[in-house]
């Protein structure tokens, strides 16, 4: 996802979701996907293969309707230039609801390059090689342990993956009766080399299945000296070992300990995005329950603190999808506009009646909130930062606070 801003990745992530959901009633639905190097000359004339192929489908309303999207697609390709990343056209007669279809066509033109031409016929647009541009490549091996027990995990972009959790047999440090205390602390130490060479051997297994290209380092963590010991010991396999970054110091070593172990690593992380969120949200907190006033969340009080230019810093989450519609009366010149929240593929809700004459009600016009947000961040010189939900602090952000908030530049009351 290089080179793209962040607006540019939730626009891209938002039709991504939206194809997702869409599906034809037979295999209608057709994916082309362009590389730069291709010629179209030759995509042309395997359009046309495809073109005279499908007159042998059976079904005569499939038949017309895959035809009709090569032959839309071929339209298209007639005043082409490629872009320097290629292109992907997704055509056909989508399922509307109601026993009807509607003929579409989406053009994305991908963040990455395409590096293979594929033309792919099915019920559902074929998507992987786009979603595998969305994945966070950049990977960290997770260890948090002491005596007792310890976890594996690893962060892939923002996201924490717990994989393995193992707990000790390691005697406590009161001997039982019977045992001479040099004894008792031979076996105590027997046990706990045998822990730590588990715990080396089941992080490595989980470290060395990742693409080595994409692992940046192990980050262990533990309350000392426990982790010191497990360095100096040299449990891990001989190439993770190469790629310790730091040891420092954690309080639980269950899941929550990656967590807490990310945290204690920031300084070590600060370029990754997921410190830089973190930072933001830290900072939006801060100011939250400070005296300041320079702190709003909801979209109607961003809203108004964006019209009188007083946003510093206006924090999306990625996962927002909501639509500001305006709704007039079919008879009378009553109109409101509202906000509502969906997901693609959701159905459409019933308007209901005018409160003042009881006529129908339309919608007459639909943006999307964070676009027309956004918008207004670009007139007001606001900067606009888009939040994963792939941490604890970017899922509060949606869940607590409607997945919008604000730092201000001065307190304004709103």
């Amino acid at each position: 996802m290089a080179d793209q801003s962040s607006h540019q990745k939730y626009e891209f992530k938002k039709k991504l979701e939206s194809l997702r959901n869409k599906r034809g009633r037979g295999t209608e639905l057709i994916s082309l996907y362009i590389p730069p190097d291709k010629q179209l000359s030759d995509v042309v004339a395997q359009l046309k293969t495809e073109h005279g192929q499908a007159s042998n489908i059976k079904s005569k309303l499939t038949k017309t309707n895959v035809q009709g999207a090569i032959e839309s697609i071929m339209s298209r390709l007639r005043y082409l230039t490629v872009p320097e990343n290629g292109i992907v056209y997704f055509t056909g007669a989508v399922d509307i609801g109601a026993n009807k279809t509607n003929m579409e066509t989406t053009i994305i033109e991908p963040p990455q390059p395409i590096i293979t031409y594929r033309y792919h016929c099915d019920s559902s647009f074929y998507l992987d090689p786009l979603e595998e541009m969305l994945r966070e490549a950049k990977t960290y091996g997770l260890l948090v342990l002491d005596r007792r027990e310890a976890s594996v995990g690893l962060l892939v972009g923002k996201h924490i993956e717990p994989y393995r959790n193992l707990t000790s047999t390691v005697p406590g440090k009161q001997r039982k009766g019977g045992q001479s205390a040099h004894r008792f602390q031979q076996l105590r130490l027997i046990a706990i080399h045998d822990f730590y060479k588990r715990i080396g051997d089941a992080a490595s297994e989980v470290f060395l299945t990742v693409d080595q290209k994409d692992f940046e380092g192990v980050l262990v963590g533990g309350p000392s000296p426990t982790k010191e010991e497990f360095e100096s010991g040299h449990f891990f396999h001989h190439e993770i070992e190469k790629k310790i970054l730091g040891l420092f110091d954690v309080a639980y070593t269950d899941e929550s300990g990656l967590s807490e172990l990310v945290n204690a690593a920031s300084e070590r992380l600060e370029d990754l995005d997921l410190m830089v969120e973190k930072k933001l949200m830290q900072q939006f907190f801060k100011e939250l329950v400070s005296d300041s006033g320079k702190a709003t969340y909801g979209e109607d009080n961003v809203r108004e603190n964006l019209l009188i230019g007083a946003v510093d810093i206006m924090l999306v989450s990625e996962d927002l999808r909501a639509e500001r519609e305006t709704v007039r009366c079919t008879s009378c010149d009553y109109e409101k506009k509202t906000t509502r929240d969906f997901k693609p593929g959701d159905s459409k809700t019933s308007l209901g009646n005018c409160p003042k004459c009881g006529s129908y009600l339309e919608v007459v016009e639909k943006v999307d909130v964070v676009d027309e947000l956004s918008e207004m961040c670009d007139q007001m010189s606001t900067t606009v930062e888009f939040i994963s939900t792939d941490f604890e602090e970017g899922a509060q952000l949606l869940n607590a606070f409607g997945g919008i908030v604000a730092i201000l530049r001065f307190n304004t009351g709103i």
